[in-house]
C-alpha cells in the first residue's frame, strides 16, 4: 500500500487501524493541516505545509479557518482537489488522479513541487529556510508549459488509482458483514 502513496515531506507507515489502511508521519517542521488542532484528525493527508512562520500582512490574505466538512460518502472522497490546501493557488487533478496547485501571478509553490501550496516570498519567515524552503520558480496558473509535470503531485491518491478503488470496496464489503 505505501508504495502507491505519497506523502509529501513525511513517510508513509502502514496501519490497518486506520479507514484508508496507512498513515502519513511528517518529518521534523512539517504538518498535514495549517490548524494544529485537526493534524490528528486527518492522518491520510500529505504533510505539505511548513511549520514555520508564515506572515500573513499585505503580501497575501490570510487563509481561511479550516472548513468543517464532513468526509464525503459519495465519490468525491476520492477528489485529490477535496483534501487539497493550495494556499494562493487552484487545484487541478491531473490524469494520473493527483493535483497540482497552479499558482497565482506573483506566488510560488513551496520546494517547486507542484502540489505544495502556493506562496509569496514575502510571507515565508526567515526561520522557514531551515526546513529547505526557497521560493524561487513558479507554478504559474495559464501557462502550461510552466508546469513540471516530472514533479512528484503529493496527494493521498497518487499512483494507481483503480488500486485505490479496489481496496476500498474490499475494505467496504469486510466491514459491512
Amino acid at each position: 500500500m505505501c508504495k502507491e502513496m505519497e506523502c509529501g515531506k513525511g513517510k508513509c507507515k502502514w496501519n490497518g487501524a486506520f479507514p484508508l489502511g496507512f498513515t502519513c508521519e511528517c518529518d521534523a517542521g512539517w504538518k498535514r493541516t495549517r490548524d494544529q488542532d485537526d493534524e490528528d484528525d486527518y492522518p491520510f493527508l500529505p504533510c505539505v505545509i511548513p511549520n514555520c512562520t508564515l506572515n500573513y500582512g499585505g503580501c497575501q490574505p490570510a487563509p481561511p479557518p479550516v472548513p468543517e466538512k464532513e468526509v464525503p460518502r459519495n465519490i468525491s472522497a476520492f477528489d485529490p482537489c477535496y483534501w487539497a490546501y493550495c494556499g494562493e493557488g487552484t487545484c487541478t487533478k491531473n490524469r494520473t488522479h493527483t493535483h497540482m496547485c497552479q499558482c497565482k501571478q506573483g506566488f510560488s509553490n513551496l520546494l517547486n513541487i507542484s502540489a505544495f501550496p502556493c506562496y509569496s516570498e514575502c510571507t515565508l519567515g526567515s526561520d522557514c529556510s531551515r526546513l529547505g524552503i526557497k521560493v524561487a520558480d513558479s507554478t504559474s496558473g495559464g501557462d502550461s508549459s510552466n508546469n513540471n509535470n516530472n514533479s512528484q503531485a503529493t496527494s493521498f491518491l497518487p499512483g494507481k488509482f483503480q488500486m485505490m478503488i479496489i481496496f476500498m470496496v474490499s475494505l467496504g464489503m469486510a466491514m459491512w458483514k
